[in-house]
């Protein structure tokens, strides 16, 4: 029996089959699930029904060749061989606001770890070709935000991604970077040093198979994944027409926060954020508190300490699931949780310390990190 057995994760094998065929996405995945119930029903199944699943020729064509040749217990192994962890849609560990865009990826592969911490994240992102003044901007909001304990998110690429991950880890503080390759392969090869560093202290992740070897084509895809990690994106250079760019169209789209750096109207990389800023779609960034304000975020690092201090558990999982953006009062939570008052205003009680939740006034309560606009976490 595969050593990856003893992990639970038996049906991590059918993900990791769907993931090397292609023509399958994660539309045509949720379009299989829904039909045959499991993917193991929907690896297995026939032609013709995997025709009325909804399948197109090429799809049908690509999975029925795969089925011939995949080895899925072996492709499991190896898949394990290379990765710290591989979530899927199923586990409770796939971070949840990447769960929460259109289409998220259905497998993630990761070498590292990802933590409770990452939830507050920002993406850094800009041109490879950044400029003197570029670099110097990204460390220094960088390094401040990983102080404000933030998780700096990014692609790993020449110029400021490569900037953006540094300050990271020089300040000390957390950073995981999203690749456009399989997890064992690193681009640019320069960039393994510090490939090693972020998987020591962060996390690498990639929604590609093992083995795939880095390609144009996908790094655009891979942007979804930058920006759906994280609270908001910050662009600090890009042209018009860049990665970059794609990246905050998709946080965009993913009703995220984008931020952007005015920069030199003289250079081709400023066209970027100085059009967003003008068009009134990116907030102009020139100090660290213009993020951290509009993100409602300046007491990240105390909240993150006294929810270390008192750990959640059965009870706070159990009000987690009936608490939102909207005020509850406390009977209401009690009534609809059917947990006991004392034991309801007491736990609530520590969940405030921990900043997980905020008392609106009038013994009502909502989620810290999810309230509109008119209300603050402090």
């Amino acid at each position: 029996m595969p050593a990856w057995y003893s992990r639970g994760v038996t049906n991590v094998r059918y993900f990791i089959g769907f993931n090397r065929v292609s023509g399958i996405g994660p539309a045509k995945l949720q379009r299989l699930l829904d039909f045959f119930g499991d993917l193991e029903t929907a690896w297995n199944a026939s032609a013709f029904e995997l025709v009325r699943a909804g399948l197109d020729k090429r799809a049908l064509e690509n999975l029925l060749a795969a089925r011939q040749t995949l080895n899925l217990d072996a492709e499991t192994e190896r898949a394990y061989k290379h990765c710290d962890a591989i979530l899927t849609w199923d586990d409770d560990a796939y971070p949840r606001r990447l769960k929460e865009i259109p289409l998220p990826p259905p497998l993630l592969f990761i070498k590292g770890a990802l933590t409770p911490a990452d939830d507050w994240a920002l993406a850094v992102v800009g041109t490879r070709r950044a400029s003197a003044y570029g670099k110097e901007i990204t460390r220094a909001l960088c390094t401040e935000l990983a102080h404000n304990k933030m998780t700096i998110v990014s692609g790993l690429a020449r110029g400021v991604d490569a900037a953006a991950h540094v300050a990271a880890l020089d300040a000390p503080g957390r950073t995981i970077a999203v690749m456009g390759n399989g997890i064992d392969q690193v681009y640019p090869p320069e960039h393994a040093k510090l490939a090693r560093l972020i998987a020591e202290r962060g996390a690498l992740i990639s929604d590609y198979p093992i083995g795939m070897k880095p390609d144009a084509a996908n790094f655009p895809a891979r942007n979804r994944i930058i920006s759906g990690l994280a609270l908001g994106v910050l662009l600090v250079e890009g042209d018009e027409q860049s990665g970059a760019m794609i990246t905050c169209e998709f946080a965009l789209d993913q009703d995220r926060e984008v931020f952007a750096v005015p920069g030199n109207i003289f250079r081709r990389e400023s066209k970027g954020p100085n059009k967003l800023i003008r068009e009134s779609r990116a907030k102009l960034v020139t100090r660290v508190q213009d993020i951290l304000e509009e993100l409602n975020l300046t007491m990240i690092a105390e909240k993150q300490h006294a929810r270390a201090v008192v750990p959640s558990n059965a009870t706070e999982a159990t009000l987690l699931q009936y608490l939102s953006a909207d005020p509850l009062h406390v009977d209401e939570l009690r009534q609809q949780s059917g947990l006991p008052i004392a034991q309801v205003t007491s736990t609530l009680a520590l969940m405030e310390l921990k900043g997980m939740v905020t008392q609106m006034g009038g013994m009502n309560y909502i989620l810290a990190r999810e309230q509109p606009e008119n209300y603050s976490a402090e």
